[in-house]
Formats: structure tokens, sequence, C-alpha cells
């Protein structure tokens, strides 16, 4: 049976529909950078969500092929993820200016992918889908203690589960600290292209 990363990690994948305390240790990621209004229909966001699967996808179907993966097991892709920020918004996101928002969209790596098992994926996706992966990299993130909440709606209705979290965090006695650094983070635990994301 495939190792699934919501099942394993529910601590990460899972949480519940109030804000907790979660570590979240250093991981590695396929990421794209971008910038713009997230439901714009040919978007850098929407773009950046195909570029991250079929290199997610070459990675997981390798073992098929000729280049083998040390340590590689079978496993379910982890969702999409998305690291966000406006400039000039220290701690905060403006909903209402969709586009000003920068993001880092990442899916979550397997530890036993290297950075050369990474450079084979961009180069095998290349030659077989004839696109260009330039913008994809290889991106570590130790992002440490979290607070963290579910959020079950459109990215409308997110500021009030935002406020939620900031509330549970002056509550427990902890700082706010986004930064240019320390991003406001999303998982997505169903793929945003098909949901109401007004």
């Amino acid at each position: 049976m495939a190792f699934d990363y919501k099942k394993e990690y529910k601590e990460f994948y899972m949480p519940k529909n109030k804000p907790s305390i979660v570590k979240v240790p250093k991981m590695n990621y396929i990421a794209v950078r971008g910038k713009g209004n997230p439901n714009d229909l040919n978007g850098e966001y929407k773009n950046s969500i195909g570029l991250l699967y079929a290199i997610a996808f070459t990675i997981k179907m390798s073992y098929k092929g000729s280049h083998k993966i040390e340590g590689y097991f079978e496993y379910v892709v982890p969702p999409l993820e998305g690291f966000w920020w406006q400039d000039g918004m220290s701690g905060s996101i403006d909903y209402n200016r969709k586009d000003i928002m920068h993001f880092i969209s990442v899916i979550r790596l397997p530890d036993f992918v290297t950075e050369s098992d990474f450079a084979w994926a961009i180069e095998e996706a290349t030659m077989k889908k004839k696109q260009d992966f330039s913008k994809v990299e290889f991106l570590t993130y130790d992002e440490g203690l979290c607070i963290q909440c579910m959020h079950i709606g459109s990215y409308n209705d997110e500021p009030t589960t935002v406020k939620l979290m900031h509330e549970y965090m002056k509550e427990n006695g902890y700082v706010l600290d986004i930064t240019d650094t320390r991003l406001h983070h999303e998982i997505y635990l169903s793929d945003p292209r098909k949901c109401d994301v007004k």
C-alpha cells in the first residue's frame, strides 16, 4: 500500500477547525515562485500548479524507468501547498488586493529525493513534455513552531480563520512573526483549481 503523507502526518495535513500549535520540521519541496491574482485563469499561479504536478509525478513514477532513486518507496503525491505574502504588508494580507500577491507554490518531496534526483526529474519532464521547467526549483524550508487551523470555504472567508489564529496566538503568549522569510502558509486538501476561490 502506498505511503500517504496526509494519513501518516495528520498533525500537519488534517488539523482541527480550531487553532492549535504545531512544530513543522525542515522539509524539501518542489517549488515555483510567482505573483498575481490566484484566480486569474491564465495567471502565474494556475500555471505554477501544472509545473509542480508534472515534476511530482515524474519523481513518483521514476521506479518504472531507468532512473532508480535510492531508498524509493511507493507513495501518494502530497497535497499542494503555498506560501503567500504582499510587499509592504508585514504580518498581514489584504485579501481585497489579490493582484499584489506573491507566492511560492510547493509540493512536499519525500526525504529520499536528493537534489541530483530532482535535477534528473526536471530534465526528464522537459524532454518528455517539451515544456519549460526552468522556473521549478528544489526548496528547503525549516518552518518551526506554527499556529494552524483548518479553513473550509473560499479565500474571501479566510480572514475570519486567520483572525482566530491571531487571537489564539495572543492568548497563549506568542507573538506574530510573519516576515519576508517567515511566510503565511496554506495547505490545500482539495484542488484549488476546482474550488470556489473567489
